[in-house]
């Protein structure tokens, strides 16, 4: 009896064991730590289609649906302030750090669905806690929710959409010097794209994520895998072979050493704003999976300060609501 107990054993566990060939090959992931919430002394202005960026050692909250101050957060102290009040309403935008000052560019205005975007470039001096309208933007070039950056002197401004929620998405490409307020138009990007943030790195430009939005059928849909790559010195764009594994929009993008980070963001995947952390290798052009946020959000963006890869505000679900205000962050040691 007994060995007959034994082998009825061995046949059931044999039974509930999966065939290796059928066992799903375990998410590569990176050997960081995990998210978590920042015990802060207070709270920043409940925020989202905002931006966030560091200057110095502090991180700065700007813009966002609504006119609102922009709120200042020194991560030594854990503790916000508040800054000077934004002239406009200003959001959708990806902001880029000139001379120490911060300029928001490829922005909108106004109410959803028929947002417009702004006709001038706005600049904060965190030295001097004050706005200022920059440059105009050329009349014909204007959209918001597009990606900008800063190379060589020179700030990108990538793809964008022209009305609001509505339509009009646009593939351009154009250069602006803010030293000698020249605006320049390159080559146009191999598809439109909006709701994102692009980022450079080395000589190379790299439009990721994002939508063509339409508000009409789904705002959230026609979420955008495909990387476009543009090089800087041959003046030509390129798409790699592997996409986003997880296609989002109102995503935040960052460049922590040779990776491409791909953080948060929403789509008609679920109403909860994701909160994926996918990783693009740039010397090999693989992806990678990295722990994910503590709480998902959209419409904000990551800094880089004191070893710690820091994110405030948001929002929580895809769409507008609940504006977030809270600070999450994960050590990083590079």
């Amino acid at each position: 009896m007994r060995y007959t107990f034994l082998l009825l054993c061995l046949i059931l566990l044999a039974a509930c064991s999966t065939p290796e060939e059928t066992k799903t090959a375990p998410v590569q992931t990176s050997d960081q730590s995990t998210w978590s919430e920042v015990r802060t002394t207070n709270q920043p202005t409940a925020r989202h289609e905002a931006a966030f960026v560091a200057v110095g050692d502090k991180a700065y909250l700007l813009g966002g649906r609504g006119i609102k101050p922009v709120d200042i957060y020194d991560p030594a102290t854990r503790t916000w302030t508040v800054g000077d009040t934004s002239p406009i309403e200003i959001h959708h935008f990806q902001p880029v750090v000139y001379n120490e000052e911060i300029y928001l560019m490829g922005a909108m205005t106004g109410g959803y669905p028929g947002e417009t975007p702004l006709p001038e470039i706005h600049i904060y001096s965190p030295a001097k806690n004050e706005w200022r309208t920059g440059a105009t933007i050329p009349e014909g070039r204007r959209r918001g929710g597009a990606g900008a950056v800063l190379h060589d002197g020179l700030i990108y401004l990538v793809c964008g959409i022209q009305d609001g929620h509505r339509g009009g998405h646009v593939p351009w490409l154009d250069a602006y010097n803010p030293a000698t307020d020249e605006w320049t138009q390159l080559p146009d990007a191999p598809r439109s794209r909006d709701h994102f943030q692009a980022v450079a790195h080395g000589n190379k430009l790299y439009a990721t994520a994002g939508r063509t939005t339409v508000a009409a059928t789904n705002p959230f849909a026609n979420t955008i895998g495909e990387v476009d790559v543009y090089d800087i010195t041959t003046q030509q764009w390129s798409t790699l072979p592997d996409t986003l594994p997880t296609h989002r929009a109102g995503n935040a993008a960052f460049c922590l050493d040779d990776e491409l980070l791909i953080l948060g963001g929403e789509s008609t995947a679920h109403e909860v704003a994701h909160n994926e952390v996918e990783a693009l290798d740039l010397t090999t052009g693989t992806w990678s999976a990295h722990p994910p946020l503590s709480r998902g959000r959209h419409g904000t963006g990551v800094v880089n300060l004191q070893g710690q890869l820091i994110m405030a505000s948001g929002c929580g679900n895809r769409g507008g609501a609940p504006e977030l205000a809270d600070v999450i962050s994960m050590a990083v040691n590079r």
